[in-house]
């Protein structure tokens, strides 16, 4: 798996570099448990999504994921309201030009 002499760049790192202890939700997890009598030896495993890269908190991946396609929302809209506007659609029933007394 890997060949093709790729294998050797790769620096896979030691797994005792994560810590449950750094990451506090993880730390309220296994205290939790602990209360249970539980442990969750793959905890750990799950260090490295809280501490992984600068700018990845947990905050700020719940901010990325609720403003997620809003660009992209904003830019339809602005669209549709030039477009709308430049071929005269209104939706505004004050300025309707039908005549709702002529359909009794």
């Amino acid at each position: 798996m890997g060949g093709h002499g790729h294998a050797s760049s790769i620096k896979i790192p030691s797994p005792d570099i994560y810590k449950i202890e750094d990451v506090p939700e993880l730390k309220m997890v296994q205290e939790k448990l602990a209360k249970h009598g539980l442990k969750d030896p793959w905890l750990r495993n799950e260090v490295w999504r809280y501490t992984a890269l600068p700018g990845s908190s947990h905050t700020l991946r719940i901010f990325k994921s609720l403003t997620r396609g809003m660009l992209v929302g904003f830019v339809a809209f602005v669209a549709t309201l030039g477009i709308e506007k430049s071929l005269g659609i209104s939706y505004d029933p004050k300025h309707d030009d039908h005549d709702h007394d002529s359909h009794h």
